[in-house]
């Protein structure tokens, strides 16, 4: 850029669109209860705005990565922001059930667009090796931090304007994120001018990502082998097929396969997603845990995340400077045990834990997961060509959104199993010698309570085993040294 010294500003107004766009994910959870009494609905009708926003948000991140790449990423992402503030305010002023989930699908759909393009925005501005490295470190750092800090906003605002306020609050943020776009950012565009836009790639597609995506997220409530899951299953299949079809022959692909032969790229796909596959689907446990066993409310529960977000704007720098010095597979490998490390703790978590036996494992999960994230995000900035860098981002992000939606429908999952397992195990091996029916109560209490607690420490066994796996896989990361600027050969 033409200013070097204007391209941590480019950083900043990226992360300040990427911090609006993942606290309205968590901030609106918070508003939900508040939503259930005012629209007069069932807790099942309320989940429907959050299953919007997600399949919005996972359909459309390719389009938007494919728009960036072919007319213009400083464009797409303003547009994005513009659309995601109207989103915003009309979400703050819905009157009903059905018009909030048409303005939640606004807001999903122009914050879809956010990912590619920032992270195609960063990977222009910052040259290769180092710097680019710390920056997509930096920025990545904010998601996490954008979780955290969703509660500690979400409950006062609530509480002192109610919940609209949670929408409506977009609007002044969103308008300087808005001008520090238009005024910092650059515009960049692929070298491959040309613009087929591939509509029944990103149909095929859409359709095939709404399926998967559903079906996990209602799989719990439907049935993992019920009539509808099984017709999600069978969408999916064939909608992917079609999709193969036709990228394998489209001249501009919304995704191009070729990625897929690229071995770097792909174990890394693969490392990102058994990472956000086991953290995710074990982590969104805690606040359960701490609310049922330890009686948290929800402001409470936001405190334990604040060690998670001071851990992972600690880590991610740091893991961003030994660009260019350490082999990344070695950075990634070491991220992984030490995220491994922080879940296994949680395992022996109990009624009797205080906050600082909850908080210290996540700060150290979070410091691994921060400390690798630079490498894990650079390795696949670096694996494909800069003109298709807004194409890439976006299959990593959909990795990452899809490994997380696997994980939670798993780890529940096995969590309900694990707890039904327990208990039967439990009650077969245990014998209450009264017939005092006060003594009997307490007595099954107390094995349904050592049935629940034993089902969470075995499920972050579990994840903890799943992400030392993903450290394993990780050595098959091989990335030229002239690609990351690293100073020793790759063997």
């Amino acid at each position: 850029m033409k200013n070097p010294n204007l391209k941590w500003w480019v950083l900043a107004t990226v992360m300040v669109g990427t911090f609006l766009g993942r606290i309205d994910q968590t901030i609106v959870n918070l508003a939900l209860p508040h939503i259930i009494d005012d629209f007069s609905i069932s807790v099942s009708s309320a989940g429907w705005i959050a299953t919007a926003y997600i399949l919005a948000n996972a359909i459309f991140v390719p389009v938007w990565g494919k728009l960036g790449d072919t007319t213009g990423r400083k464009r797409i992402y303003l547009w994005g922001f513009i659309i995601f503030i109207a989103g915003s305010v009309l979400a703050g002023l819905s009157w009903n059930l059905s018009s909030m989930i048409v303005f939640r699908v606004i807001q999903a759909i122009a914050s879809s667009a956010d990912y590619p393009t920032a992270m195609a925005i960063i990977t222009v501005t910052f040259e290769r090796g180092k710097a680019r490295a710390q920056a997509l470190g930096i920025w990545s750092a904010s998601f996490a931090v954008a979780a955290v800090f969703g509660p500690l906003i979400g409950g006062p605002l609530i509480d002192l304007f109610g919940w609209r306020s949670v929408f409506l609050v977009n609007l002044p943020v969103g308008l300087i994120g808005l001008a520090m776009a238009y005024h910092f950012v650059e515009e960049s565009v692929s070298e491959n001018k040309s613009f087929k836009f591939d509509w029944w790639g990103a149909i095929h597609l859409g359709v095939a990502l709404a399926a998967l995506v559903l079906v996990l997220d209602k799989g719990m409530d439907w049935g993992w082998l019920s009539t509808e899951s099984m017709i999600a299953y069978a969408v999916t299949l064939i909608f992917f097929y079609l999709f193969y079809v036709t990228e394998r022959d489209h001249p501009e692909p919304i995704v191009d396969l070729k990625f897929f032969r690229n071995n770097v790229f792909v174990q890394t796909l693969l490392n990102n997603f058994i990472v956000f596959f086991g953290l995710i689907g074990s982590v969104f446990l805690v606040p359960l845990f701490a609310q049922t066993f330890l009686g948290y409310n929800s402001t409470q529960i936001g405190y334990l995340f604040l060690p998670m977000a001071a851990a992972l704007m600690i880590g991610a720098p740091l893991g961003g400077r030994l660009s260019g010095k350490v082999q990344p597979r070695y950075v990634i490998i070491a991220s992984t045990l030490v995220a491994a490390i922080g879940m296994f703790l949680f395992s022996y978590l109990d009624p009797r834990a205080s906050a600082w036996n909850i908080a210290i494992p996540m700060a150290i999960m979070a410091f691994g997961l921060g400390f690798g994230m630079a490498q894990r995000t650079s390795v696949i900035a670096s694996a494909v060509p800069e003109s298709e860098i807004g194409i890439a981002s976006s299959v990593l992000a959909l990795v990452r959104n899809i490994a997380g939606a696997f994980g939670i429908a798993v780890f529940a999952s096995l969590l309900t199993n694990r707890i039904e397992w327990n208990v039967l195990n439990t009650a077969a091996n245990s014998a209450i010698h009264s017939t005092n029916p006060e003594v009997i109560k307490q007595g099954v209490g107390l094995m349904i309570l050592h049935a629940q607690v034993s089902a969470y420490g075995y499920l972050y066994v579990v994840g903890a085993s799943i992400l030392v796996v993903g450290a394993i896989l990780a050595w098959w990361i091989k990335v030229e040294h002239e690609k990351m600027g690293v100073e020793v050969m790759v063997d």
